[in-house]
């Protein structure tokens, strides 16, 4: 009697229980970057949208988004039996930054070294020669994002590459498939990947996004991933998708008596938050540093403006314990510091401290980060997001801002209290701290203009807080807030009015004698003072020598008289324009709705009233000439 084979049932989550399988070479990658099974998002997506659907995926940070869309794309790509033709794109992938687009084409450069074909094309391929022709379908993709190079660059890179699938920014990929060389015909292109979606139309992207889906057929396959599904991401999807599948895959967590949780977190993340006063929020940062078991290697601090990122880049190093450097990153770095930026935080091989703002909140892949330090919290809730698996520690401010951690909780982001033993900051060195700061400033101007400014686009921030209710500007203790800030005097603010307030803050500094360190810049600040202060002179004197024997108080007095005079005229001569503005736009929309027949009458009617005003111009021109003067 012959015996059956024993057949070996597949888990139901691993790479192999997929259906249709996976290619053999995409097995070796995974296998090779440890990669066990599949994550839920990448196991509901892979088996939806290899097939000819459009999904809408809603999934945490951390769940692994990106490889839930790289096999996809590959496969679908490498499924026909001849290659793309020259100069045709095949596939697209868009994502709302720089750093996030260059870690999704770096990962899919590592997958495609794994497919045979296309690993041989691209090592043969010389920087100066157009890439050889092929008999079966291989991957070449090319990265899109702006700043780093030229348009004119990229599009001579796409000519010479004839890349099939492009990763990218919206808007070096509008610019370069606005180009007539790029081709994205329909029975050609494949597949478009909206990663991070919220984030594109947060960011400002939907002008952008409308011209890229305009150069695309209509026949495709769409992918849109994202961390939360707002109205406006709504819009994108009944704009750019048809029959979309949506997937949500949510983190769920046994609590204590049982009870299921829903979380909005992955369970990697340990989500904890600080209540300190502004004053002691970098001491506490520092004692963080000091006193986490093992030492942080890598730490990432949130802000909520650039200006606040270049502030602090600049003077937190000197509170901050020995042996930690810090890396900063943000919209108003140029591309190619950004990039070099990031590269050093990323590859550092000791402890550093990477300042940014919310650009590096979401997406990014950044290996062993020990810890995030959330310094403001972020403008919306829903924006509270951090590094898979590190420690996080939002810090807020005693009183309205502790609903903040209540807030986030409705959310169904879990938070607690962190160990109050392990943060004990003493006034001492609350004191310290700032004193530090403040030395900084008074030894260079720089930095104290810096200050000024930073702390401006600070309160600009907490003021448009989505959450208004709990981050309220009259509750702002201004004082301590200098005081966190190392300021040496409150600027002139719009928010300070109507408060008993020093803004000097007691401290007697001459805020105008303070120099740049930059001694060739102190000397042309000193020059342009140096000739305002003669200009202020002269005109000085001027005014003495008109002003009579009302002397300088009459002169002073009417030339105040006069700059309120202009600057009503100024208000009214701005109140005209706005009203005129207005005129026009509504006759503009009245003519709009107007038939054929009601639009020929109107502009008869206009052309009347043209010749009506010439005459009355030209009857009154005449009766001036004749008028001889009145009679004696």
């Amino acid at each position: 009697m012959a015996l059956e084979p024993t057949r070996i049932k597949k888990a139901p989550r691993s790479w192999d229980a997929l259906t249709p399988p996976l290619a053999q070479w995409i097995l070796d990658y995974l296998s090779s970057s440890g990669f066990e099974h599949p994550t839920p998002v990448q196991k509901s997506c892979l088996e939806i949208f290899r097939g000819n659907k459009d999904v809408v995926v809603e999934a945490v940070t951390g769940s692994g988004k990106t490889l839930a869309f790289l096999i996809p794309t590959v496969e679908k790509l490498l499924k026909g039996d001849e290659p793309a033709k020259r100069h045709h794109v095949q596939a697209i992938i868009i994502s709302p930054t720089r750093e996030l687009a260059s870690q999704i084409y770096n990962v899919l450069l590592t997958l495609i070294k794994f497919h045979a074909p296309s690993e041989e094309l691209l090592l043969h391929i010389k920087s100066d020669e157009k890439r050889p022709a092929t008999t079966q379908p291989v991957i070449v993709p090319q990265l899109l994002v702006g700043g780093t190079t030229k348009a004119a660059e990229d599009l001579s890179t796409f000519l010479r590459l004839s890349p099939n699938i492009l990763v990218g920014t919206p808007g070096r990929l509008a610019e370069l498939l606005s180009s007539p060389y790029v081709k994205a015909p329909t029975g050609s292109f494949e597949c478009l990947v909206m990663d991070e979606a919220d984030r594109l139309l947060d960011l400002g992207f939907s002008q952008e996004l409308t011209r890229i889906l305009g150069y695309l057929p209509k026949q495709r396959r769409t992918g849109l991933f994202s961390a939360s599904l707002s109205e406006a991401v709504e819009k994108l999807i009944l704009v750019g998708m048809l029959y979309p599948h949506k997937i949500t895959v949510r983190v769920r967590s046994l609590k204590d008596g049982g009870v299921i949780e829903e979380r909005k977190t992955p369970m990697s993340l340990q989500l904890s938050y600080i209540v300190t006063p502004t004053s002691k929020k970098m001491p506490a940062l520092c004692e963080l540093l000091e006193k986490l078991e093992p030492r942080p290697q890598r730490a990432i601090v949130f802000f909520s403006t650039c200006f606040a990122v270049k502030y602090f880049s600049r003077v937190l190093p000197g509170i901050l314990p020995a042996g930690f450097s810090v890396a900063s990153l943000h919209g108003k770095l140029e591309p190619q510091v950004r990039e070099k930026n990031f590269e050093r935080f990323v590859n550092a091989t000791s402890p550093t401290i990477l300042l940014t703002t919310d650009i590096a909140a979401r997406g990014l892949d950044i290996p062993q980060v020990d810890l995030v330090v959330q310094h403001d919290p972020p403008p919306t809730p829903k924006s509270s997001s951090t590094a898979a698996g590190a420690p996080a520690a939002p810090a807020v401010a005693p009183g309205r801002e502790e609903g903040y951690v209540e807030l986030l909780a409705v959310r169904k982001t879990p938070i607690t209290p962190l160990d109050k033993p392990l943060i004990s900051v003493s006034d001492a060195r609350a004191d310290w701290a700032a004193a530090n700061f403040r030395a900084q400033a008074l030894a260079d101007r720089e930095i104290f203009m810096l200050a000024q400014r930073a702390f401006v686009s600070w309160t600009r921030s907490y003021i448009e807080h989505q959450a208004s209710s709990i981050f309220r500007m009259a509750d702002l203790d201004f004082l301590d807030l200098a005081k966190g800030w190392g300021l040496l005097e409150l600027p002139k603010m719009p928010e300070l009015k109507g408060k008993d307030i020093d803004r000097s803050l007691g401290l007697g500094v001459d805020t105008e004698a303070i120099p740049f360190r930059e001694k060739l810049r102190e000397k042309k600040r000193q020059v342009e003072l140096a000739e305002w202060k003669a200009e202020k002179a002269a005109r000085i004197a001027a005014e003495r020598a008109e002003g009579g024997a009302g002397g300088i108080e009459g002169v002073e007095k009417k030339r105040r008289k006069n700059e309120a005079w202009s600057a009503k005229l100024d208000q009214e001569d701005l109140k005209v324009a706005r009203r005129e503005k207005k005129r026009v736009k509504r006759e503009a929309t009245r003519f709009s709705e107007m038939t054929e027949d009601e639009k020929k009458e109107h502009l008869k009617l206009k052309e009347l009233l043209v010749q009506v005003r010439d005459q009355v111009k030209t009857k009154e021109k005449e009766d001036d000439e004749d008028f001889e003067g009145f009679a004696d």
